[in-house]
């Protein structure tokens, strides 16, 4: 469905386009043989085309109907997008802070970084910057094993 929106608001912008540079192309060009038959010389039969503003008119009148209601469907489908984004993270955001809220009851609020990669399937760095956010919004406390891996200890 969001494929046939996309070509619709697509062509309707095109088509929009389309007609209006009609009516601009239309409006050179009476401009230009205005300007050929501004000074005619002497003796010479001067032929004015006649001017012919259905063509200005009907491109105005298709034109920007139509460029509107593309412009308005691409801005919908752009809006839309956003929405649907701004659910998907939040509902990560969910999982994980009840992923991390189970991990603390299982483990009587004994975390290591490791294990909650592990868990969450999230790189090391963005793990690692979640735990520490959570750290110091509940004041845990950091343990440094021989190794050099860190456990935080939050009290359950």
């Amino acid at each position: 469905m969001k494929t046939a929106e996309k070509l619709s608001a697509g062509w309707l912008l095109i088509l929009g386009f389309m007609f209006l540079a009609i009516s601009v192309s239309e409006v050179l060009n009476q401009s230009s043989l205005r300007k050929v038959n501004v000074y005619p010389v002497e003796g010479e039969q001067v032929f004015s085309a006649p001017e012919n503003n259905d063509a200005i008119t009907g491109g105005i009148v298709f034109g920007l109907p139509t460029i509107t209601l593309g412009g308005w469907l691409t801005l919908s489908l752009y809006l839309q997008s956003r929405r649907e984004k701004k659910t998907l993270k939040q509902q990560a955001d969910d999982d994980l802070q009840s992923l991390f809220y189970q991990m603390l009851q299982e483990n009587n609020g004994k975390i290591t970084l490791l294990h909650f990669a592990m868990q969450s399937q999230l790189p090391a760095g963005t793990a690692r910057k979640y735990l520490d956010e959570k750290a110091k919004e509940f004041n845990a406390n950091f343990k440094v094993n021989e190794e050099g891996a860190v456990s935080y200890h939050f009290d359950v």
